[in-house]
């Protein structure tokens, strides 16, 4: 296949303008062309179909013999000279991002940008919001697939960010982890399982395992609309939007009509201005749906997520309602053994670590040296097996071993998807029962606890993602790079 004609530009900006413009004419020319066999038209010709493409974007790096510059940034880099390629989907949605990857390559290194109309088609109902009704209309969905461009598993995948992509020598090497089609995918799917558009999911985000933290997230963010705070509106399930204007009584109906219930893992988006507030996720309970929220959540390429639930403490010293802060995962949750096996270690991101302990000292009041009561740091379990304590027997030895201090279902997956997926990780649980000295949830004891905790849990992880902000510039870890990573983060 010949290589598409490209159109040199000669700024960061101009290109990502220029992707703007080819994004908005195919996907145009897509939603016109559906539009009309629907209505009962002619379906779209082989000219019509050629415009329905992703643009491509694409950088020339060549050796001038010049040193590499000695920016610690952990994106942003080339190892090699060469070109390297991949297309764009909602361009003007990841401007922020792009510029962000593009600015320092140009700078710094004096890469030639290109943009084009590339090879790959765009899916229809990656484009157009209403296919599900157009496909209850006169023609069904295999007439439209029949003539539009569909969704091809085969061409969407994380080859790239799983190290098996192989090199080909007169081949384009990769320019970001995830393409185009990759990237729709996702999109779509967030919306499916969040109940929200992917739009209203913002660069700093939180997972929780609980729902009684997402009442607390709520009352908070209401608060923060009605006072002299950066967000300026609070997105719930179903997209129903709470503005700053809302009365009270106004915001309560509002919040009150949110279906939440239907969405398998629904989300809630305390906007700012750039995507710089905060998205809490309540993931539900378990491995798979944590691997499955944050493959989605990674297209975003989000500043980093965090992992604020709940866990069984192991160790006698510790209490219902202390902290742990996890330094460390004993993956036993087996679901993402063939792409990150176990044995692989996740390391602990430091600025991360430091950012959840100094919000622990400024929520609890404490200081150092008492807040080492409440909270340790250690080894999480993470199973996949609910009841884990009925083969505790077999399980003994292993505990032991590891010198773990807590087990939960998700802390270990999404620390794994992190370091996967290069999205910073970090994780704190607190203690809601201790199985193996007695200490179980009852439903009396279970209620108090909550009332009592979540608020200042919360109050942790919100102060953490404050102090990560106002850090960023740190928070990009070269740890999570490969020996052959893509440009772009």
């Amino acid at each position: 296949m010949s290589r598409p004609r490209t159109k040199p530009t000669l700024s960061a900006q101009a290109a990502v303008g220029r992707l703007e413009e080819l994004y908005t004419e195919a996907s145009t020319a897509l939603v016109e062309a559906l539009d009309r066999f629907v209505g009962g038209g002619k379906p779209p010709s082989p000219e019509d179909r050629d415009r329905f493409r992703y643009p491509l974007l694409r950088i020339i790096h060549r050796d001038t013999g010049r040193p590499h510059p000695a920016d610690r940034r952990a994106f942003g880099r080339l190892q090699r000279p060469g070109v390297y390629e991949t297309t764009i989907t909602h361009p003007r949605a990841f401007r922020r991002y792009l510029l962000e990857q593009l600015v320092p390559l140009q700078s710094e290194y004096g890469v030639q940008i290109e943009v084009a109309a590339g090879q790959q088609e765009i899916p229809y109902p990656y484009v157009l919001e209403r296919a599900e009704d157009a496909a209850r209309g006169k023609v069904t969905a295999a007439d439209l697939a029949r003539h539009f461009p569909t969704p091809h598993l085969a061409a969407v995948g994380d080859e790239i960010a799983d190290g098996q992509w192989e090199f080909r020598r007169g081949q384009p090497r990769p320019l970001s982890l995830f393409d185009a089609a990759r990237v729709d995918y996702s999109l779509r799917r967030l919306v499916h399982y969040t109940g929200s558009d992917w739009r209203h999911v913002q660069s700093w985000i939180l997972l929780t395992n609980y729902h009684r933290y997402i009442d607390q997230f709520v009352q908070w963010g209401r608060q923060q609309l009605s006072a002299a705070s950066p967000f300026t509106h609070m997105v719930l399930p179903g997209n129903v939007i709470i503005e700053r204007t809302h009365s009270p009584e106004m915001a309560n109906i509002l919040a009150a009509s949110s279906e939440w219930h239907r969405y398998q893992m629904p989300a809630y988006h305390l906007a700012a201005p750039e995507g710089e507030g905060v998205t809490l996720v309540n993931i539900g309970v378990g491995p798979a749906n944590a691997k499955n929220i944050t493959d989605h959540l990674a297209v975003l390429r989000p500043n980093c997520w965090l992992m604020v639930g709940h866990c069984g403490g192991l160790r006698e010293t510790q209490k219902i309602g202390d902290y742990v802060l996890a330094h460390a995962y004993l993956r036993q949750d087996h679901i993402l053994d063939a792409l990150l096996p176990p044995e692989i270690p996740l390391p602990a991101l430091a600025e991360i670590q430091v950012a959840l302990q100094d919000a622990a000292l400024a929520a609890t009041g404490s200081t150092p040296e008492r807040l080492k009561a409440h909270l340790r740091t250690g080894t999480v379990v993470t199973y996949d097996d609910r009841n884990w304590e009925l083969r505790f027997s077999q399980e003994r030895k292993r505990f032991n071993l590891s010198r773990a201090i807590a087990v939960d279902m998700e802390s270990g997956t999404v620390a794994a998807q992190g370091f996967r997926l290069r999205v910073p990780y970090g994780t704190l649980l607190c203690v809601s029962d201790k199985p193996l000295h007695g200490e179980i949830k009852l439903p009396g004891a279970a209620n108090a606890f909550y009332e009592r905790v979540v608020a200042q849990h919360l109050d942790i992880g919100l102060r953490a993602l404050d102090l990560l902000r106002a850090r960023r510039d740190t928070l990009h870890s070269r740890k999570l790079r490969s020996f052959d990573e893509p440009p772009f983060r």
